[in-house]
């Protein structure tokens, strides 16, 4: 079986008029069946939120290794949120009880690593709540505008 790998990394090329004014790199995580819908919904809705968020889809919210999370803040994202469904709404029964207890020490590991608890979020976002998910990727970005750019662990 081959190993499938994806690389991100944080985009800069940019308009020599967007460069003037600093905007967040953010990195969400979607479980595929609820946030990613989610965020379609918002998509096709034409709501609008901030094109400062990347996504990466998972098969659930419970796959969401805090690997990713340490690995978004080490690839020069700014911010970094997990989505997935909605306690007992897991396509896979029990994925988002796992994503819990993932998270929970995903955000001790944060504060050992030095890394300011603010720049990650982690919410329950169903594939009806394209409203929703429009609303928490802008009020995380206008969160991560406040605390400006990620500088990394050593400055």
């Amino acid at each position: 079986m081959a190993e499938e790998t994806i690389t991100l990394e944080k985009t800069t090329e940019e308009p020599a008029s967007k460069q003037k004014q600093w905007q967040p790199s953010i990195l969400a995580i979607l479980c595929n069946w609820c946030s990613y819908a989610g965020a379609d919904l918002a998509g096709s809705a034409r709501l609008q939120y901030p094109e400062t968020v990347r996504i990466v889809r998972v098969p659930c919210s419970g796959r969401a290794d805090p690997m990713f999370v340490f690995k978004g803040f080490q690839k020069g994202f700014d911010g970094v949120m997990v989505l997935g469904c909605h306690p007992g709404d897991c396509h896979y029964a029990k994925g988002n009880y796992y994503a819990r207890r993932r998270i929970a020490l995903t955000q001790e590991l944060l504060k050992l690593l030095g890394i300011p608890p603010e720049r990650f979020h982690f919410e329950w976002v169903s594939a009806s709540e394209g409203n929703r998910f429009a609303e928490l990727v802008r009020e995380f970005t206008d969160k991560i505008k406040a605390l400006g750019p990620f500088e990394g662990v050593d400055k």
